[in-house]
């Protein structure tokens, strides 16, 4: 898969964008800013961690996007008895006396990595560690993971009991937080008018691994001018309370500020969001456009800011 320029290539993954998202809107009603979500992570090379109740079709949304995607797919549902040998695999004794390992389900594309709050702190760092270094060890030996690899992992806001809350280090392995809400009344209408009919949807194949792990590359090849590169880092550093560029909002409120893997994730999605709307360079509104999901999960609210009802987003929204 060649094109003669970058240019060339990135109106390529613009165009196949907008097919991606009106293939999955054939299955997916609404939920618009989440399918945008989960495709600048894919073609950013990040992972990207769901929250809502039940019920908002977000294992459906995964399944879709692999179809669409021509990617390998699992599900792995986190429970409390869960052991990470569940999800990397193990060694079994082989009928000629020699170990062999055997594969779990984390050797797919796209996982899907369901309710992994409800798994002990150990069961998840199996799966962390696979995100982060895109390998599995086990009995000494190291196994690379397919490429492209994507976690999309899901989390129920609702029941907190029994479950073991992700720990800010594990949080900031991945590039976006997004919440899903309900659908609006006439989206709702829709969903199920469609799915309470006898209604079978042929989805089509849009791209590949190989055109994915293209464009991959393609996006952090953008170049970004060194004022926004700027904005996105200053944007990053204004989160840190008791530093030289905290907000009086930020010393006031926070109690801990986003590391320099948001400032990262900032100028990686910002190129991305630049690049699927058709332009060759990001500016300052791409890097507003995708700076809530990216901060959210990345900063700590004190006492202060819960006792007067301020929220993680009216202080992103402040600092924007």
């Amino acid at each position: 898969m060649t094109y003669k320029s970058d240019i060339e290539a990135i109106d390529a993954l613009s165009a196949s964008y907008k097919k991606i998202r009106e293939e999955i809107g054939n299955v997916i009603i609404g939920q618009d800013d989440v399918v945008k979500s989960v495709l600048i992570s894919i073609f950013s090379n990040g992972h990207c961690l769901l929250v809502g109740v039940p019920g908002l079709a977000k294992t459906l949304l995964v399944h879709t996007v692999a179809q669409v995607l021509d990617l390998s797919y699992n599900r792995i549902q986190f429970t409390p008895d869960l052991m990470p040998s569940d999800i990397v695999g193990s060694e079994i004794l082989g009928e000629d006396r020699s170990f062999k390992f055997i594969k779990g389900p984390v050797f797919s594309n796209i996982i899907l990595a369901d309710e992994i709050n409800r798994t002990p702190p150990k069961t998840q760092a199996a799966l962390l560690e696979a995100m982060q270094e895109k390998i599995v060890t086990v009995g000494g030996q190291t196994y690379p993971l397919p490429k492209p690899f994507f976690v999309l992992a899901t989390q129920n806001p609702i029941e907190q009991e029994g479950t073991y809350p992700l720990p800010e280090a594990q949080l900031d392995r991945f590039m976006f937080n997004v919440f899903l809400s309900y659908p609006s009344f006439q989206d709702e209408v829709r969903v199920v008018k469609n799915t309470t009919a006898n209604r079978q949807i042929d989805l089509q194949k849009i791209l590949n691994a190989e055109q994915i792990m293209y464009f991959q590359k393609l996006v952090r090849n953008i170049p970004i001018t060194d004022n926004v590169l700027e904005y996105a880092v200053g944007l990053a550093a204004k989160t840190r309370p008791n530093t030289p560029t905290a907000t009086a909002d930020v010393n006031k409120f926070l109690s801990w500020g986003a590391g320099p893997r948001a400032s990262q994730f900032l100028v990686l999605g910002a190129k991305c969001h630049a690049a699927i709307n058709g332009k060759y360079s990001p500016d300052i509104e791409d890097v507003q456009a995708i700076a809530e999901p990216i901060l959210r999960h990345r900063i700590v609210r004190n006492y202060k800011a819960e006792a007067e009802g301020i929220s993680t987003e009216d202080l992103i929204k402040r600092l924007l």
